[in-house]
């Protein structure tokens, strides 16, 4: 059998100088292979029962890919500054975890006042993913603006000052403590109970969590490694909001429930890594989630830990429908204030979905920082197929 590893280049020591994140996005110029391509410098995540790698992961190397063909301050530019304003992505194929991926970025355009980059990135000489993304040159709207914000939620910056802290969680300390310090994952996430869960209106529901990078983002890396990082964490727990609000089973029906497990209530993760392309958890190359009960602590009957947490937490609807596929197929962010981001500081994320059906949904989502600043929106469709009665032949990608 054909030996393959997940760098092209064997990947260094991690810097412990620099957060966790960025080493996770670090990347390694092919300047001998061609100009502007570039792979990831560390083995990347796939969660447990995927199709693919964590999404977050190609989005923010695209990302970071895209920043390093942007042109630094200078006086051949008038020490202007371009910072992503907006990425329009496509996942295309799974991503491999055990091979390198390479990230060939086009200069579509230069302008005074947007520079516009495409990102390709390839495995085994296939397009698994494609982004275009945008940068607009800072304070180039003029003196004179138009502006206007969706506001932080009420009560939530006051539920931060109280309960939230930096002190972790329950499910954070008995993550490390059966898995070990070093396998904490480079974000960190507090997840929220459903506004409005009772509601018969599916669209009036909102799902709620708390993100932030691990650690401190070394300043030297700048405001790109904060972009790049949000856009890695924008897509935690994101087309599963669409299985959440309409109460679907997600994980399987386990037969026997484990009365070993913990409180559904205090454990259940801000993103269960089942997903193709990894749209739910918060982890890092080879890491489990902070808040993702680790695959090796199945029970004997073999189902997802989470199914049997799905199966506790729910006993009451056991009819309800399962998910026979549930896949991101785009993701769109905008970036709206990227000189008030401070990925390693809180963040509140709130989402909503406005529309399902064809086997596909869509969902909104709304990021503030702390101080209550509209950070970010972003919008993702994903396929979201039912497990189909027995006879019914299953559709495939």
């Amino acid at each position: 059998m054909k030996k393959t590893s997940a760098t092209l280049i064997k990947p260094p020591s991690v810097d412990q100088s620099k957060s966790d994140m960025e080493n996770v996005l670090e990347l390694t110029e092919l300047r001998d292979i061609g100009p502007d391509i570039y792979t990831n410098t560390r083995p990347l995540w796939h969660p447990p029962g995927a199709r693919g790698v964590y999404g977050g992961a190609v989005i923010a190397q695209s990302l970071a890919a895209a920043q390093l063909t942007i042109p630094p301050p200078s006086p051949a530019n008038s020490n202007a500054v371009y910072l992503i304003h907006s990425m329009h992505c496509y996942f295309v194929l799974a991503g491999d975890a055990t091979i390198p991926i390479l990230y060939h970025v086009e200069r579509v355009r230069e302008g005074k006042s947007f520079m516009t980059r495409t990102v390709q990135a390839r495995q085994r000489g296939k397009c698994i993913f494609t982004t275009t993304a945008s940068f607009v040159r800072e304070a180039s709207g003029g003196k004179k603006t138009v502006d206007h914000e969706w506001g932080l939620p009420e009560g939530v910056k006051e539920a931060l000052e109280k309960g939230l802290g930096d002190e972790e969680d329950e499910v954070v300390r008995r993550e490390k403590e059966s898995l070990g310090e070093d396998r904490a994952g480079p974000f960190e996430s507090r997840r929220i109970g459903i506004l409005n869960s009772n509601s018969p209106d599916i669209q009036t529901k909102r799902t709620r969590q708390w993100v932030r990078a691990r650690g401190r983002i070394t300043p030297s890396s700048g405001p790109q490694a904060h972009l790049s990082a949000l856009a890695y964490m924008s897509d935690s727990y994101f087309v599963g909001t669409i299985a959440r609000v309409h109460n679907l089973w997600r994980f399987g029906r386990p037969s026997t429930p484990s009365p070993s497990l913990p409180s559904p209530i205090s454990s259940a993760p801000p993103g269960a890594p089942i997903f193709p392309h990894g749209p739910e958890p918060a982890s890092s190359p080879s890491k489990p989630s902070i808040s993702t009960i680790p695959s090796h602590s199945a029970p004997n009957n073999g189902a997802h830990p989470m199914a049997i947490l799905e199966s506790i937490e729910n006993a009451a609807t056991p009819d309800r429908p399962t998910i026979g596929m549930m896949v991101s197929l785009d993701h769109t962010i905008y970036f709206h204030r990227p000189r008030e981001l401070r990925a390693d500081e809180w963040l509140f994320t709130e989402m909503e979905s406005p529309w399902a059906g064809d086997g596909r949904g869509l969902v909104f989502q709304r990021i503030w920082n702390k101080q209550g600043v509209l950070i970010a929106s972003c919008v993702q469709e994903g396929l979201v197929r039912l497990e189909q009665d027995e006879g019914v032949g299953r559709s495939k990608l």
